[in-house]
């Protein structure tokens, strides 16, 4: 996350260990420790590698790749500036300009920038009103938070968003305070592969691996909302998601297409 003196991204440092668990880093350059799969991925705004050395010769870990780039190539070439879906303006903390909402997007997922992020929040805003007047939201894997920061501007009266990144998590929370919907979205950290919580929501809305997708579109408890927003699947992986759907699903409203990335919308109201 951005903290003083820092006032956007610019060079990041990437430093990548084997093993998690790591003591808390109290470093000024500090912008998020990203824990997954066993490893651990220290991300900062310069150049740290005496800090890192010494953390491996302590902790006898391992680093086995560090790289240095450019923020817009950690979004994968794509610019960090504002846009509009529907009627709000999303934009990063550091644009001067007037906006609906303003986000720290950090290095985590969901900044509004990447085809499947941005495919959910045109489906949010085109079906919200469908919904019953101060629905109630579920994000799974929320990343910065933006969905539920969105679902809140729609008029959701309460959004749980959960990530298993614990990154994400403090990110999706400051992004909440920055945005003043901290009452409504309320965000926590779960690995929702072996804990999920409740579904009957007004709205899901599920930015995943096609893989963790599968497996929760499987469990008929899945299947308790009004509505459906499902995206971070190719093409590709389709004809597997469809055959991991129950006999009965709710009726598929729209499929949509964004670059190689699809989403689907389901409900039944």
């Amino acid at each position: 996350m951005l903290k003083p003196p820092y006032m956007r991204y610019s060079r990041i440092y990437t430093y990548h260990l084997d093993g998690t668990g790591f003591p808390f880093l109290n470093d000024p350059d500090l912008i998020g420790v990203w824990e997954e799969s066993g490893k651990t991925i220290l991300i900062f705004h310069k150049p740290k590698d005496r800090l890192v050395q010494e953390l491996c010769r302590q902790n006898s870990c391992c680093l086995f790749y560090q790289a240095d780039l450019d923020y817009d190539d950690w979004e994968m070439g794509r610019a960090v500036v504002p846009f509009t879906v529907g009627p709000l303006t999303v934009a990063p903390i550091w644009d001067p300009g007037p906006a609906d909402i303003k986000i720290d997007p950090s290095v985590v997922f969901g900044n509004g920038f990447h085809p499947s992020t941005r495919l959910c929040l045109e489906a949010l805003v085109s079906y919200h009103a469908q919904l019953q007047p101060g629905f109630t939201g579920l994000d799974l894997g929320c990343g910065t938070g933006l969905l539920g920061i969105v679902a809140a501007r729609l008029g959701a009266s309460s959004v749980l968003a959960v990530d298993h990144n614990p990154l994400a998590c403090k990110v999706a929370k400051q992004n909440a305070l920055y945005n003043s919907v901290e009452d409504i979205l309320l965000v926590k950290q779960l690995d929702i592969s072996k804990e999920f919580p409740a579904t009957g929501m007004g709205v899901i809305m599920a930015n995943l691996h096609h893989g963790l997708l599968g497996a929760l579109i499987r469990q008929p408890s899945f299947w308790q909302a009004n509505l459906y927003i499902l995206s971070g699947f190719m093409l590709a992986s389709e004809e597997d998601l469809l055959a991991s759907l129950p006999s009965s699903p709710p009726p598929l409203l729209e499929r949509r297409r964004l670059d190689k990335w699809c989403l689907w919308v389901l409900g039944a109201f």
